[in-house]
C-alpha cells in the first residue's frame, strides 16, 4: 500500500514531500503525489511534482521511490481530491504539510488539513516546516535508518 502526499510547491508542501519520501524509504513502498494546486488559466508551466520528488530524494540521500502524480488543476477543495485518491489507491498513510494561520484565515479559506485529518480512513502525518535556523525537517542517513538528532538538539 502506498504513501500519499498532498503537495503544492511551497515550503510546507516540500516539507511534507520530504517526509513522505522518507516514509516510503522506511516502509519500502511507492509514493503517490497529489497536486491540487489552484492555478490561473494563463499559467502554462509544467507540473513541478516530478522534479520536486527527484530533488527531495537527492537531498535525503535516498533512492528515488517509485511514484505517480495525480494532478487536478484548479482544485477548489484540495481535501476532496486528496481523500478520493487515498481511497482509490488504498493508501496506508497520508502526509500533509501544515502552516500557521490566523483564526480568521481558517474561517475564510477553509480547513483542508483539518478535513483530511478528520475524514481520512488511514493514518495522517501532519508536518510543519522546521523554522529553527540551519535545521532540516527530515534527514536520513545513507544506511536507510532514521538519523539521530544533531548534538545539542532536543
Amino acid at each position: 500500500m502506498p504513501v500519499l502526499v498532498g503537495f503544492v510547491p511551497t515550503p510546507e508542501g516540500r516539507a511534507a514531500l520530504r517526509r513522505a519520501i522518507a516514509e516510503c524509504h522506511l516502509r519500502d513502498t511507492r509514493l503517490i503525489v497529489v497536486n491540487s494546486e489552484y492555478r490561473s488559466a494563463e499559467l502554462t508551466s509544467d507540473d513541478p511534482s516530478d522534479s520536486e520528488v527527484r530533488s527531495a530524494a537527492a537531498e535525503l540521500g535516498v533512492s528515488e521511490p517509485e511514484f505517480e502524480v495525480h494532478r487536478l488543476h484548479d482544485a477548489y477543495e484540495p481535501a476532496d481530491h486528496v481523500l478520493a485518491v487515498a481511497e482509490e489507491t488504498e493508501a496506508e498513510l497520508i502526509v500533509i504539510g501544515l502552516r500557521r494561520r490566523t483564526p480568521v484565515g481558517k474561517l475564510i479559506l477553509g480547513g483542508s488539513a483539518q478535513r483530511i485529518l478528520l475524514d481520512a480512513s488511514c493514518p495522517v502525518l501532519a508536518v510543519k516546516v522546521d523554522q529553527r535556523a540551519g535545521r532540516e525537517d527530515v534527514t536520513l542517513g545513507g544506511t536507510g535508518s532514521r538519523s539521530q538528532p544533531a548534538q545539542g538538539s532536543a
